[in-house]
């Protein structure tokens, strides 16, 4: 669903407060990013039970119910966990998992609010939600009738979303420390093989995991964990921001001059992982254009570049993805580009390339 405006977390609630109540709603989305969370939680904030039916398990007369003889009449009993004499949520998650001959029998309980003789409760509210085809998920192509009758929206992760609720919900301080750091790691695509992927679920999976096995955890048991959770570049950025913590190395030391780049053998999935926050660093803090920085911006940006000089003398490959894009595709401002190149003209074809 293309056409559908993306909302963060904090933007759908709203959205779904105002517009959920009058009309049947679709959240695309790709899988773990919270879905159905969101639903289950502005369920409880209108004071309604949330109902969920997972579209993948059903058939149609999940829905329709079955025919039964009354008075010499055949009718349609649809299952009590939807034919409910009070107002509720209906949540209709992995929607577009479901056979056409499902999605058909939803037309009428999401236009018309009913099925066969039973009506919906007035006041209950019908939310829809689904992976999009490129996720790798089990998903069918909605029927244009199924389509028409819902407001389609999609659903985006958002770092600041995701660490304002984990703040609340206890998450793990390190998990918390790294994605604040690691805001770009939070979600990634999903991959089109069978490996782990980094999702809002899986940072909180690997909260719980961590809290489970409590202050004692080690790295081993950290990186098994961060490794069947996460992107295996985000696992080993985790392993290696629990590596910094546990080895007292900061960059803010480094930047000072208190302390040095880490240069053992052991140590270069730390160095690579401050590298990065030094990238991450001047790309937030160096303006676009170069007469804008102020003393101390230019103070940050000739220490930086001492810094990058003193790196390439240990490896001029993470000295030149101080040069590279992000995951978000986030760059250093040109000027700044063009001073590195200067003193290390290697750089300049990096970022060429």
């Amino acid at each position: 669903m293309q056409a559908a405006q993306a909302l963060t977390p904090r933007t759908l609630e709203p959205f779904l407060l105002n517009v959920a109540t009058v009309l049947p709603v679709f959240i695309w989305g790709p899988p773990g990013i919270g879905k159905s969370a969101l639903v289950r939680r502005f369920a409880d904030n209108v004071g309604l039970p949330c109902v969920s039916l997972l579209g993948s398990q059903l058939a149609p007369e999940d829905i329709i119910g079955v025919p039964q003889i009354v008075d010499g009449r055949s009718r349609f009993c649809p299952p009590t966990v939807i034919a409910r004499d009070e107002p509720y949520c209906l949540f209709l998650d992995e929607l577009n998992a479901c056979s056409h001959e499902v999605q058909k029998a939803f037309y009428s309980l999401i236009l018309e609010r009913r099925i066969g003789e039973f009506a919906l409760p007035a006041g209950t509210i019908v939310i829809g939600a689904g992976n999009r085809a490129e996720d790798a998920a089990i998903t069918r192509p909605l029927s244009s009738a199924l389509v028409n009758r819902l407001v389609h929206v999609s659903l985006r992760a958002s770092a600041r979303d995701w660490l304002d609720w984990a703040g609340e919900a206890g998450v793990h301080e390190m998990v918390h420390a790294y994605v604040s750091l690691r805001g770009d790691h939070l979600w990634s695509k999903p991959p089109k093989h069978e490996e782990p992927f980094s999702t809002p679920r899986a940072w909180d999976m690997l909260s719980r995991g961590l809290h489970a096995y409590g202050e004692g955890v080690t790295l081993d048991e950290i990186r098994v964990l961060a490794s069947g959770l996460l992107t295996p570049a985000h696992a080993q950025g985790f392993v290696a921001f629990a590596k910094l913590r546990e080895r007292a190395h900061d960059l803010s030391a480094i930047l000072k001059g208190e302390r040095g780049w880490p240069e053992k053998p052991d140590e270069r999935d730390v160095l690579y992982f401050l590298v990065q926050q030094l990238r991450d660093r001047l790309i937030k803090e160096l303006p676009e254009d170069e007469g804008r920085a102020g003393r101390e911006v230019r103070d940050l940006a000739n220490r930086a570049k001492e810094l990058i000089v003193s790196l390439s003398r240990i490896s001029t490959e993470l000295a030149q993805l101080v040069v590279t894009e992000t995951e978000g595709g986030a760059v250093l401002p040109g000027w700044y580009t063009v001073e590195l190149a200067r003193v290390l003209p290697r750089l300049a074809a990096a970022r060429a390339g």
